[in-house]
């Protein structure tokens, strides 16, 4: 069975499916890299329960930075939010994000119970 939570014209928020959750993309709000990867986080941690699920059941983690030179301060940020033991397999690369103001955002599937 498939659960879609908070399913708009063009995407849900997160599909639940055999276990994994996928979450859409989350971006935040703010002047500089640290504000935003923080709204960012909370954002996804809002979707994680949702979903009923966690930080520590995080499978798998795609970010993208609008410019790689964010690189080290938004891994300030995530090495402080996730849970020690915890870290998902993660990619980081740079895209050109949907406004020009995103410097980042994250995509993140979970296992729930």
């Amino acid at each position: 069975m498939i659960e879609r939570i908070d399913t708009g014209a063009r995407s849900s928020k997160v599909v639940k499916h055999n276990g994994v959750a996928y979450l859409s993309g989350q971006v935040g709000e703010g002047p500089t890299i640290q504000a935003q990867a923080e709204d960012c986080l909370g954002r996804v941690d809002a979707a994680l329960k949702k979903a009923g699920s966690s930080r520590e059941q995080m499978l798998r983690a795609t970010i993208w930075l609008s410019d790689m030179k964010y690189f080290a301060e938004f891994n300030e940020v995530w090495n402080a939010w996730v849970p020690e033991g915890h870290a998902p397999a993660r990619a980081c690369g740079e895209a050109k994000l949907a406004r020009e103001v995103l410097m980042v955002e994250v995509i993140v599937d979970a296992a729930y119970d």
